[in-house]
């Protein structure tokens, strides 16, 4: 049986697809530049906020002058509405009560800069004994870097055997594999089960409920 299960937060337990999408468009407005629809972020989102912004830029506007600026954009318009729309995947909640119930510990790990982590975690999930969450930090590499989930195993005090991580892009899987962990890919957040299988999920989950047996 696992320990610890480590949980991206972006597509993996809440869906933010809306607020990160219109706080990306709001920038894009600010700046004059042509907005995307919101379904297009999915495949824009993943890889942290700088990243997004660049995406959503176009391509003959992708200095660092003008990402900086549309990220300043950005957090301002976010940090402010970035509870607006999202809301925990149907089934989470239940989940993350039923694995700290058996005493799995549960952390999250985001390329979500570390403020806006922090604040979905404690407004969505305020009643859950987190054993660490872990947004993205000033010099701390983005995933797939393992360096976010080997703090939180420090933190923790478990060991990459007794973990799962659970995810639902590319990168999440290409992170676990990185750390050393079991992955568990999720089909109902952002990224399609094609891109879980071709960065070599371990296991597909189709609902909360699946991971359950998975640890």
């Amino acid at each position: 049986m696992k320990s610890l299960v480590i949980f991206d937060l972006d597509g993996t337990l809440l869906d933010t697809i809306a607020d990160l999408g219109t706080a990306t468009n709001y920038a894009m407005e600010q700046m004059g530049f042509p907005t995307h629809s919101l379904h297009d972020y999915r495949f824009k989102v993943g890889n942290g906020i700088t990243k997004l912004i660049e995406r959503a830029l176009p391509d003959n506007h992708r200095d660092e002058a003008t990402i900086e600026r549309a990220r300043e954009i950005f957090l301002g318009f976010y940090g402010t509405h970035n509870t607006d729309h999202s809301r925990p995947y149907p089934g989470i909640p239940e989940l993350l009560s039923e694995l700290t119930a058996r005493g799995v510990k549960v952390a999250v790990a985001s390329n979500k800069y570390h403020e806006a982590t922090s604040r979905l975690v404690a407004h969505f999930f305020h009643d859950i004994p987190w054993t660490a969450v872990e947004g993205h930090r000033p010099g701390r590499p983005t995933k797939p870097s393992p360096q976010i989930v080997d703090d939180i195993l420090r933190i923790a005090g478990i060991t990459p055997g007794q973990t799962l991580y659970v995810g639902d892009s590319g990168v999440d899987m290409d992170t676990a594999r990185a750390a050393s962990l079991e992955s568990v890919g999720v089909i109902w957040g952002f990224r399609p089960e094609s891109e879980l299988r071709d960065h070599l999920a371990d296991r597909i989950a189709t609902t909360p409920a699946d991971i359950l047996r998975y640890i």
